[in-house]
């Protein structure tokens, strides 16, 4: 139960704060909202603002949520002035509406970051090996203690995030190219094939390599670390949709909800400093995917918005 709720909580943070985005920046551009909804189905509060305008509410399915602006709907509410519509705003306040949903989960996830740096320590982000595993793999064929990654199958690594992705879209049993700095400076090129173990009836595929690097107390290095882990999330999701598009991974590989409450409950019995992290992870996650130039996402009418603004004239959809 304590799990549910946790989960609740933590998609409904992430919900609320990318609807938040939405509906600042209609506001500060005069667009007429109509209803500002944490949750989906049916209302079970509601309530109008101060200038009867806008009704906030909470509704029955704690999942999702909406903002709904004037100019919108099929039907054209004539009861509302054009000026108030968000068609009539121009273009540039249109995408900055838009793109504020994806934009507030990126500055959620920044604050998040920091404040994690800042109370834990910042974790050194560099893709130096600490240690090996005796008689596996990474031992046997000579990688040691302070070598530090440069690439894996011509992907270049800046950070650990970096070297364990590519390890996993590269986790088969097929032989993997590591060109590794040595501590003396001179770039050495590997080829490795992992060790297949069975875990807990899984098949998995082991290399030996231990990171940990310890960590950083201070401003300048939580300020480091934010913008670091930040950009290499946002790399970790470029390379995960390529991946799927290019057909390195499936979307089997990937969780849904039930996937998601699974890691809530590991996450939260590691402790607060876990949670956070994975809040940061998941509102990264919700606003690239938002971005995504789909229809039916942000990242569509986003799209649309700049062929609109290249062409002179609205899109026909």
């Amino acid at each position: 139960m304590v799990t549910l709720i946790i989960f609740i909580l933590i998609l409904g943070i992430i919900i609320l704060v990318h609807e938040f985005g939405h509906f600042v920046f209609a506001k500060m551009f005069g667009v007429y909202v109509y209803e500002f909804s944490l949750g989906m189905g049916p209302k079970i509060l509601s309530k109008k603002g101060k200038n009867g305008e806008t009704e906030y509410c909470l509704r029955a399915i704690p999942i999702g949520g909406f903002v709904q602006l004037a100019g919108e709907e099929v039907d054209d509410d004539k009861r509302i002035s054009k000026d108030r519509k968000i068609y009539s705003k121009p273009v540039w306040q249109r995408f900055l509406i838009m793109f504020f949903g994806a934009g507030n989960n990126f500055l959620l996830a920044l604050v998040l970051l920091f404040a994690y740096a800042l109370i834990f320590g910042a974790p050194i982000m560099s893709p130096t090996i600490s240690g090996v595993t005796d008689n596996m793999p990474a031992q046997n064929i000579g990688l040691e203690s302070g070598d530090k990654f440069i690439s894996i199958n011509g992907h270049k690594t800046s950070t650990i995030d970096d070297v364990q992705i590519y390890l996993t879209l590269y986790n088969d049993g097929n032989e993997v190219l590591f060109a590794i700095e040595k501590q003396n400076g001179n770039i050495v090129n590997y080829k490795i094939t992992p060790e297949k173990q069975t875990i807990d009836g899984v098949e998995t595929y082991k290399y030996g390599l231990e990171f940990s690097q310890g960590i950083e107390k201070g401003i300048i290095p939580s300020i480091k670390y934010t913008f670091t882990k930040f950009g290499a999330l946002i790399k970790q999701m470029c390379i995960v949709v390529k991946s799927l598009f290019t057909g390195v991974l499936s979307l089997k590989n990937l969780s849904g909800p039930v996937g998601i409450y699974g890691v809530v409950g590991e996450t939260r019995q590691a402790g607060l400093s876990s949670v956070i992290q994975l809040i940061a992870l998941l509102s990264v996650n919700v606003g690239f995917i938002n971005l995504i130039p789909f229809p039916a996402f942000d990242g569509g009418r986003l799209l649309f918005l700049v062929i609109e603004k290249i062409k002179g004239s609205p899109v026909s959809t």
